[in-house]
């Protein structure tokens, strides 16, 4: 991938912390890579090659500056780059594809060759997707390492390594030193695991409004199963075996970051809590790329000041996620709260301290859904859904792109266009999905002096209307929901779930 050598050198000689994560400086005269960000001193324009990811600047032979530790910046954005593919790529990666699977299987969940997959990651990262998910690995590693005291065998299991001598030697070609040795060097060793928890940072580019995403999400959450106190958010969790309760909160010091903690026993499967939580939290979005586009819009430019760092908040099951918007259709926000607390409580398993698994889709293929009080359609709208899931159909898959994943998700009865964008939004991660017909939504894009307008739904803009508004707001059109949703938030808190 080429990237412009004096706009990419410039950022790095002024250390601009909006480019950090966006691209890496290779610098020959010492053999190492670096973040825009890093301390050191700038080096020559001669000595630098700049490279799109982590991982393409390995396979040109650089290992991570020791100071700047590339490992810790913000996630790579998942939309970067020019090609909708190979966004998609990045989030099946985050997801674990490749942990598993080869190549060719993720080219086929994307509908796409093995091959050509290949070219456009050379054309847009300039690494091959093996390329990426090793760095992520052994990145993810490193932090572990030195963040934690977990011993190297479950660091390794918890990063995706088959066996601790893979774990090794993959650590030492990419850091010059044993995992020892960067244990030596850090905390990590002093500290100690009496209490049985880990603690992991996750860091993201300002800004964050953690605050404003907490806000948007209390309301919503699914009673026992996940709830807000004071800046701490937690939940009760399965995974692989893995069943307890994590919390994040905000970094009380160093560079930006939430702390992830969960029980020790987590450690086979603290790779895939920390992915999925990034996604909860949107930690991966690209604050200014998002307000440079939604700002040329004179009504979205005053809430991105009002609301700087907004972020769309994803999910930490997708069914979950799921099934939380087909109860919200046509009901409150406390009123689907309600309903999915009574969901939950009824057909979920109690865990410690008095928490709840929310129940999947096999619990809820066969289940007297209806029986909670709810409409015999919705329900059965929810049973189609855990129906589908459990016959390998891919409705909540990443798709080729969006308009495959709104057909997918309203092929199914019950659940329309609304319903499919909202999920869309939150649990597929597409950044340009747009519920047009929430009423929230129109109500916000009515003109503002025409009262009768916003008390009176037939007078309210079009679902088409507000589509067409949006159209300059692409690809964020995700982001420009979330702004308009929250200003004001006590007005639409009943319109919008």
């Amino acid at each position: 991938m080429e990237l412009a050598h004096d706009i990419c050198y410039r950022a790095l000689r002024t250390r601009d912390a909006r480019f950090d994560g966006r691209f890496f400086t290779g610098v020959t005269s010492t053999g190492v890579y670096c973040r825009p960000v890093c301390p050191a001193q700038t080096p020559k324009p001669t000595n630098c090659s700049f490279f799109a990811c982590a991982a393409a600047a390995e396979e040109a032979g650089f290992r991570p500056c020791r100071r700047c530790r590339p490992e810790t910046s913000p996630g790579t954005p998942a939309w970067r780059g020019t090609s909708a593919t190979v966004a998609r790529a990045l989030r099946l990666i985050e997801d674990g594809a490749l942990d598993a699977g080869g190549v060719e299987e993720l080219a086929s969940r994307l509908g796409v060759g093995d091959r050509h997959l290949r070219r456009l990651f050379a054309e847009h990262l300039g690494a091959s997707p093996l390329a990426v998910a090793h760095t992520r690995r052994v990145h993810f590693a490193k932090r572990m390492i030195e963040e934690t005291a977990l011993s190297m065998t479950r660091i390794a299991l918890a990063a995706g390594f088959n066996n601790v001598r893979r774990f090794n030697d993959a650590i030492r070609r990419s850091f010059a030193r044993t995992p020892t040795e960067i244990r030596q060097r850090s905390h990590a060793g002093n500290q100690s695991a009496g209490d049985g928890t880990i603690t992991l940072r996750l860091a993201y580019r300002r800004p964050f409004d953690w605050d404003g995403l907490l806000a948007w999400m209390k309301p919503r959450m699914i009673p026992k199963v996940e709830h807000v106190e004071g800046d701490i958010y937690r939940r009760t969790v399965s995974l692989d075996g893995f069943v307890g309760v994590i919390e994040l909160g905000p970094a009380s010091h160093g560079a930006p970051a939430l702390l992830l903690r969960t029980p020790i026993d987590a450690a086979p499967v603290m790779s895939r809590i920390a992915g999925r939580l990034r996604t909860l939290c949107d930690l991966d979005a690209d604050p200014a790329a998002i307000t440079d586009q939604l700002g040329t819009d004179c009504r979205l430019e005053g809430l991105a000041r009002l609301h700087p760092g907004v972020r769309v908040p994803g999910f930490w099951d997708r069914f979950e996620l799921a099934v939380r918007a087909i109860l919200g259709q046509q009901v409150s926000i406390a009123g689907a709260t309600v309903l999915a607390g009574k969901l939950a409580a009824r057909f979920g398993r109690s865990v410690a301290d008095s928490g709840i698994l929310f129940p999947g889709p096999n619990e809820l293929a066969g289940a007297d859904i209806a029986s909670i009080g709810m409409p015999v359609t919705r329900a059965h709208t929810i049973q189609s859904l855990a129906r589908a899931i459990c016959a390998g159909q891919p409705v909540l898959e990443l798709a080729p792109d969006l308009a495959t994943a709104i057909g997918r998700l309203t092929a199914l009865p019950g659940i329309g266009d609304w319903t499919a964008q909202y999920i869309a939004m939150r649990a597929l991660r597409e950044p340009d999905a747009f519920p047009a017909g929430d009423l929230g939504l129109r109500k916000a894009l009515a003109n503002e002096t025409d009262v009768a307008a916003k008390q009176a739904d037939e007078r309210l803009p079009s679902a088409a209307t507000v589509r067409n508004r949006a159209e300059t707001w692409r690809p964020w059109r995700a982001y420009a929901a979330m702004l308009l949703w929250r200003e004001p938030v006590a007005a639409r808190r009943k319109d919008s779930l």
